[in-house]
C-alpha cells in the first residue's frame, strides 16, 4: 500500500488486528488506549455530560461549549463517533468535538448511541436522530440558533450523520444548514473498486468493511436510513463536505454519495487526502497532513455556519 511520506513509518508500526472479530474485546482496547492518553484540560472550552430522553431509555450526550463570552446565540454541531457501528463512546470523538467547537465557536451535541452487535439497526439511528430533535427542540435553553444547526460524524458515524440529515428531510426536520460526512460508510453493498483495493491487515480494510455491515444490520435488510447510498434521490439536502482519503476502502463510497449530491443540485465539497489511510489522523495527530486535513474541514464548516 503506497501511502503518503509522512505515513510511512506510522504504518510500519502498526500490527495487523482484526476489529470485527471480538466486539467487547475491540471496545476494551479502545477503551484502554483512550484511557492511556491524559485528560485535556482547554479553558477555551466547557463540558457537560447530559442524560436526554431517548427512544430506549436514557441517552448519554456530551455537551462542549466555547467559553468566550457573546450576546448571541450560537450553531449547533451534531457528532457522531465511529468504531465500525461495533465500538466507540463518547470520548472516541472529543478531539474532533472540540476541534469544531473552538473553530465554528459552536454548541458540539455528541451522542452516546447504542451499538451493534447488541442493538442492532435501527438502534443506533434512532439515538442519533432522537438527539437531533432534543437539540432543536431545547435550542433556547442551549443558546443555540435553530436556523444553524449541522449534522457531523467520522466513519459510521458519518452514514449516521447522512442518515439524520434524510430522516430530517423526509420527516419535517429538524431543518438542517449543513452536514459534514468524515470518510463516511454509506453502502452496504460494498461493491466499489476501493473496498477490494485495500487489502492491509493493519488498518481498516475491505474486508473489515464488509464485515461490519451484517452486525450492524442484523435480520433487517438496508434502507436509506441505514445505509444512505440506498436513498433513491438527495435532492433537498443541506450543502454539505465530504472527506475522503485515497487508501480507504470507504473512499468510493464518499466520493460516489458526494457526486450524486452534487447531481442532485446539493453543493457540495470534497476533500481528498493523497496517501492517506482510514483514520490516519488517529495514528498521525501531530502530522501536517492531518493538521491540514482538520484544518480545512473545520474552517469550511465554521464559513458554513457563520
Amino acid at each position: 500500500m503506497n501511502v503518503h511520506p509522512e505515513l510511512v513509518d506510522v504504518l510500519a508500526a502498526l500490527p495487523e488486528f482484526d476489529p470485527l472479530a471480538d466486539p467487547p474485546a475491540t471496545r476494551a482496547h479502545l477503551r484502554s488506549v483512550l484511557a492511556a492518553e491524559p485528560p485535556l484540560v482547554d479553558p477555551r472550552l466547557a463540558i457537560e455530560h447530559l442524560a436526554i430522553p431517548g427512544p430506549a431509555g436514557d441517552l448519554q450526550v456530551r455537551l462542549y461549549r466555547p467559553t468566550g463570552g457573546t450576546t448571541s446565540t450560537r450553531p449547533a454541531v451534531m457528532y457522531f463517533h465511529g468504531g465500525a457501528f461495533i465500538s466507540g463512546d463518547l470520548d472516541t470523538g472529543d478531539t474532533n468535538c472540540r476541534d469544531i467547537c473552538l473553530a465554528a465557536d459552536a454548541v458540539v451535541v455528541s451522542a452516546d448511541y447504542r451499538l451493534a452487535p447488541e442493538h442492532p439497526y435501527p438502534a443506533a439511528f434512532d439515538d442519533c436522530y432522537a438527539a437531533l430533535q432534543w437539540t432543536a427542540a431545547n435550542a433556547d435553553t442551549l443558546g443555540v440558533d435553530p436556523n444553524r444547526i449541522a449534522v457531523s460524524g467520522r466513519s459510521a458515524g458519518g452514514a449516521l450523520a447522512a442518515a439524520t440529515a434524510l430522516a430530517s428531510r423526509d420527516r419535517g426536520g429538524p431543518a438542517l444548514a449543513y452536514q459534514l460526512l468524515l470518510v463516511p460508510t454509506v453502502d452496504d453493498r460494498c461493491d466499489q473498486p476501493s473496498v477490494d483495493a485495500v487489502s492491509d491487515g493493519r488498518v481498516i480494510d475491505g474486508r473489515a468493511v464488509r464485515g461490519m455491515w451484517p452486525l450492524y444490520l442484523g435480520p433487517k435488510p438496508a434502507d436509506q436510513y441505514a445505509a444512505p447510498a440506498r436513498a433513491t434521490s438527495l435532492a433537498g439536502l443541506p450543502p454539505t463536505y465530504v472527506v475522503v482519503c485515497e487508501q480507504d476502502p470507504l473512499r468510493d463510497q464518499g466520493l460516489d454519495y458526494a457526486r450524486r449530491l452534487i447531481t442532485a443540485g446539493v453543493p457540495t465539497e470534497i476533500h481528498h487526502v493523497p496517501g492517506a489511510f482510514h483514520l490516519f489522523e488517529g495514528y498521525a495527530p501531530t502530522s501536517s497532513l492531518a493538521r491540514r486535513t482538520t484544518a480545512a474541514w473545520t474552517t469550511a464548516l465554521a464559513a458554513a455556519l457563520r
